[in-house]
């Protein structure tokens, strides 16, 4: 028995009768096809929220259309599945392929198949990152204390908001368990790329030097940094001695004005819980993080990665998988 292509009408129909609560042969002999065809569709068209006729004939067109690009093979879902485990989202994969001509999988698609992967027992799902809700801080003051001779983000120059050149970074700490130990985190505004310092204590001295030994090498790409106002930024008039660079500090209890930094500090709890003290962190743990982070496709950067927006590089990642 071959395989009748349906139309949108016929998958309302289904949609409608399968609500209903019609048998898959009833609804056959309703839009004239064989059950095998009725059963084909509800089985390889269904997404996470059930049967949805229009959701369902996306999923039929793309799949005609990728069937007459390329036929998309076991080896294709093995090298999705190993991106996922390498904590890739569904839509960095897809647009990723894409970019690299390396295939036209949907992130729907994606999406669908690790859900399956689900139900059949697997961990794929595992590897999803996960939005954490964010717990508003209160308090009519700052009472982390005053930072000296700090200039205010309102002085920062407009071309930083710009993102259009490379040199203007943001900082933060990721704290660990009980306030033991933490990591220094810079990241690159335009080009989203991360360096990762740690200090066993969160002093001011500590972070300062932390800092510097990150950014040193990168001198010649580092022109201004914008801080939180915790006290271990005290020390921003010797970061800015020792780089020559411009130091702003974001307005207390304002995440949004280092939005990229925030979010960086999300990822990173991938690798570092919460539930994890830090004062203990080995090197190639750091390295691990920054080399995940700093080599996964972002759809900001037109799913390029940032070590390849930083350096201007490219690299096939999704065929050369490394690290």
């Amino acid at each position: 028995m071959s395989y009748t292509q349906l139309t949108s009408e016929q998958r309302y129909t289904i949609y409608a009768l399968k609500k209903r609560g019609e048998t898959q042969t009833k609804i056959a002999e309703t839009i004239g096809v064989h059950k095998s065809n009725v059963s084909r569709e509800i089985r390889c068209n269904t997404g996470g929220r059930g049967y949805r006729y229009k959701q369902a004939h996306r999923f039929a067109i793309r799949r005609r259309k990728c069937k007459a690009n390329r036929r998309i093979t076991d080896e294709d879902w093995e090298k999705v599945e190993e991106l996922i485990k390498k904590q890739w989202s569904p839509e960095q994969i897809s647009g990723r392929l894409q970019k690299e001509d390396n295939g036209n999988i949907s992130h729907e698609w994606i999406y669908q198949y690790i859900w399956h992967d689900k139900e059949n027992g697997g961990d794929l799902h595992e590897h999803l990152r996960v939005k954490k809700k964010y717990r508003k801080r209160s308090g009519p003051n700052d009472l982390r204390g005053k930072i000296k001779n700090k200039t205010s983000i309102e002085e920062r120059p407009e071309v930083v908001d710009e993102k259009d050149r490379t040199g203007d970074w943001e900082a933060d700490t990721v704290i660990g368990k009980n306030h033991k130990g933490a990591l220094v985190t810079m990241v690159e505004r335009k080009n989203a790329y991360l360096l990762i310092g740690h200090v066993k204590r969160k002093t001011a001295e500590g972070v300062v030097e932390e800092q510097v030994r990150q950014l040193k090498p990168h001198s010649d790409k580092v022109l201004t940094i914008t801080q939180d106002n915790g006290k271990e930024f005290a020390s921003h008039e010797k970061l800015s001695e020792k780089l020559e660079l411009d130091v702003y500090f974001a307005h207390p209890y304002s995440s949004w004005e280092r939005g990229l930094s925030e979010n960086t500090n999300g990822l990173l709890r991938q690798y570092f819980p919460k539930n994890r003290e830090l004062h203990e962190v080995k090197p190639e743990e750091l390295e691990h993080a920054v080399d995940r982070l700093n080599h996964r496709p972002r759809k900001s950067l037109n799913y390029r990665t940032p070590h390849e927006a930083y350096y201007g590089t490219t690299e096939s990642l999704t065929v050369t998988l490394g690290g």
